[in-house]
């Protein structure tokens, strides 16, 4: 009986070390697993306020079985739990934490204890294992994986990842693209999530680092980090633009990637169903690489607005569709490549504009200055936008343009200034008749523009306390949801094209001023904005250094091969 009863406790300790190598989790969890089994069992015949625990030899399976009574200050449960005083009396040594232990005999498993342990154990189990997979492909995040399709639920396909299931959702996957049971299915990581019922993997074969993440294995430079890949843009399945640049001067980036009569190329192509690859050369120079991202169009001149971030591209007349793409798409790739918002034009309109504003300019210059046309456009010429340039520029930028003289650019100075004062005396006065009060008015930064617009606001704006009380939102605008669509709802100063930060500036300042908040709270504020300003600044002039170099080792490299 004896023999049979140690042959049971092997095979047990046999079994634990199984089921720990099959889950890929720690054997110490599943023994452990087991004794709190013991231990609940145990509980249910001793008493469920007993602090019994149980210990499996982990080479023998023998199990040992004990009751413990702790020493406290002041006790709360009877039966695991003892006052110092009476440990004395069992032991002059106790003190506070000293545990007596009682041995207990083996625990008769009952049919309902057995069942009990038997959901302990397998509980723990799978929290164990869920916890192993989450741990596992947590640090896995960005990888590809290779799997097999175990099932697909309304669009969303399971894949069978060895020891966990990851999904590709129906909007992660390449468009048009049908797995069926049993497929191979290859897909990249790029979330893990701990949830109840165990991690959830997120997998995507529409992801932009899937594609960067495929040339990384078909292109050995790419994977030794010889080429880089700075920014990925797709349309799953359709089309991609992707940006790569070497650090390697004697390496041709987009020839490595294209591979010999294109194979590297061909075989990401082909795992991506066909989706077209444009591969762009990277570019510090943000015009030279957005002209290089809208091929294959051909582009004539580019326009940049670095504060907005937005570049104007002039494009003939005979490359506007294909500079625009099929629905979009080859300026929108572009755009999201480059991280540049692109407004495309062709030579015609763009001349059309120009001749068109040349206009307008020449005649507000014609009206407000009392000058004749070949003035007005001269002045045009030489690059003066409005009267305020004209008025406030040095007296030899003007004097220097050709057929003028010191006393025609005093005339026309003093000209512009009489016109400024007349426009400004006439917004004063329609501001005064709106009932805006001078407080407001003679806030900074408030123009008599400004304050005619709070005035016939729908809402209109009149003391330092209604502009104090309002939002930068309130003057930008803002977008709300209407019957489910996103709709622009305009702000008091939406002509003005004012920024996040300079809406935020103004209101500050009237709440300045209407005492709300004093002069030292918003210097301290002002004050952190520019130190933050600074180390943003920093940062980019290390880019920027960083950009020099690379373009200066370019230059170098095409000098020696001329």
């Amino acid at each position: 009986m004896a023999i049979g009863v140690s042959a049971n406790k092997l095979e047990m300790v046999q079994r634990a070390k199984a089921a720990a190598d099959e889950l890929g989790i720690d054997p110490e969890i599943v023994f452990r697993s087991v004794e709190m089994a013991y231990e609940k069992a145990a509980r249910a015949q001793y008493g469920a306020e007993q602090d019994v625990r149980a210990l499996i030899d982990r080479a023998t399976g023998e199990v040992d079985m004990k009751r413990v009574v702790t020493v406290v200050e002041e006790v709360e449960n009877q039966s695991a739990e003892m006052t110092l005083a009476d440990a004395k009396k069992l032991d002059p040594d106790a003190e506070i934490g000293t545990e007596f232990i009682d041995g207990l005999p083996p625990v008769d498993f009952s049919r309902v204890a057995t069942q009990s342990g038997k959901q302990i154990i397998l509980q723990n189990l799978r929290e164990a294992k869920r916890e192993r997979e989450f741990e596992e492909f947590q640090d896995r995040v960005g990888e590809i994986l290779n799997g097999i399709v175990r099932r697909v639920e309304y669009g969303n396909v399971i894949v069978d990842l060895g020891r966990a299931e990851g999904i590709i959702r129906r909007n992660d996957g390449i468009p048009r693209e049908n797995f069926q049971l049993g497929d191979r299915a290859r897909a990249y990581i790029y979330d893990v999530r701990r949830e109840t019922r165990g991690p959830q993997i997120g997998l995507s074969r529409a992801h932009p680092d899937f594609m960067a993440a495929l040339f990384a294995q078909e292109v050995p430079e790419v994977y030794d980090g010889i080429i880089e890949i700075p920014a990925v843009a797709r349309d799953a399945g359709s089309r991609a633009k992707i940006a790569v640049i070497s650090k390697d001067s004697s390496i041709d980036p987009v020839g490595a990637c294209v591979g010999m009569r294109g194979s590297r190329v061909q075989a990401v192509v082909s795992e991506l169903a066909g989706e077209k690859i444009d591969i762009i050369p990277w570019n510090p120079d943000a015009a030279t690489f957005i002209v290089n991202a809208l091929q294959p169009a051909e582009v004539a001149k580019v326009v940049l607005d670095e504060d907005e971030k937005r570049i104007e591209v002039v494009v003939p007349d005979d490359q506007l569709s294909l500079a625009i793409g099929r629905r979009g798409q080859n300026v929108r790739l572009a755009s999201q490549l480059t991280g540049w918002s692109i407004d495309i034009v062709t030579e015609t309109d763009e001349s059309e504009r120009r001749q068109r504003e040349f206009a307008e300019r020449t005649e507000l210059f014609m009206t407000a200055l009392d000058v004749d046309e070949v003035v007005a456009q001269l002045l045009v010429t030489e690059g003066f936008e409005s009267i305020e340039e004209i008025a406030f520029v040095e007296m030899e930028e003007l004097a220097d343009i050709e057929g003028f003289d010191e006393d025609t650019a005093v005339e026309l100075q003093s000209r512009a200034r009489e016109h400024l004062e007349k426009i400004a005396a006439e917004l004063d006065a329609k501001r005064k008749e709106l009932g805006v009060e001078d407080g407001l008015a003679a806030l900074d930064g408030v123009t008599g523009e400004l304050a005619v617009a709070f005035g016939t606001a729908e809402e209109p704006v009149k003391s330092l306390e209604d502009l104090a009380g309002l939002t930068p939102d309130d003057l930008r605008g803002w977008f709300e949801s209407r019957d489910g669509e996103r709709v622009r709802a305009p702000g008091i100063l939406d002509a003005f094209n004012l920024s996040a930060d300079e809406a935020e500036d103004l209101i500050v300042r009237a709440r300045v001023a209407a005492g709300w908040i004093s002069e030292e709270d918003y210097a301290l504020a002002r004050a952190d904005e520019e130190a933050v300003e600074e180390l943003m600044g920093a940062g980019e002039m290390a880019d920027d250094a960083d950009a020099e170099t690379a373009a200066a080792v370019s230059v170098a490299t095409d000098a020696e091969k001329e």
